[in-house]
C-alpha cells in the first residue's frame, strides 16, 4: 500500500475557506480507483505540545492499492480540476508518501 498525505497551508485561512478545501477534496479526491481509505479534515488547534507540527491548515489522508494507483490518481482528470480550483488560496502545499503494511487489527 501506499500512503498519500498532503498538509496545505492557506493564504485565507479562514473557517469558510478551510471548509471549502475540504469540501472539494471530497467532491474531486475521494472516489478514484485503487483508493483503499480517504479522510480529510482541519487541523486540531488544542493539539499543541512542542512535538505537533502546526504549520497547516487542511490535512489530507488517502491510501493506495499500491504505487501503479498513485500514479494513475496523480493524472487523472478530477485531481487536476482539484489542483486548479484550490491552487490560489495555497501558501504551502507538503506531500508526504510513504510505502505502509499492515493496520489496525493486522499483522
Amino acid at each position: 500500500m501506499l500512503s498519500h498525505d498532503v498538509f496545505f497551508s492557506l493564504v485565507d485561512s479562514s473557517p469558510e475557506a478551510t471548509a471549502r478545501l475540504v469540501d472539494s477534496c471530497h467532491a474531486h479526491l475521494r472516489d478514484h480507483p485503487g483508493v483503499l481509505f480517504f479522510s480529510v479534515g482541519s487541523r486540531e488547534p488544542g493539539l499543541d505540545r512542542d512535538v505537533n507540527d502546526s504549520e497547516f491548515h487542511v490535512a489530507l489522508h488517502v491510501v493506495f492499492d499500491g504505487r501503479e494507483a498513485h500514479d494513475v490518481y496523480q493524472d487523472a482528470p478530477q485531481h487536476n480540476a482539484f489542483i486548479e480550483e484550490n491552487k490560489d488560496n495555497w501558501a504551502a502545499v507538503r506531500v508526504f508518501d510513504s510505502t505502509v503494511n499492515g493496520g489496525v487489527g493486522r499483522s
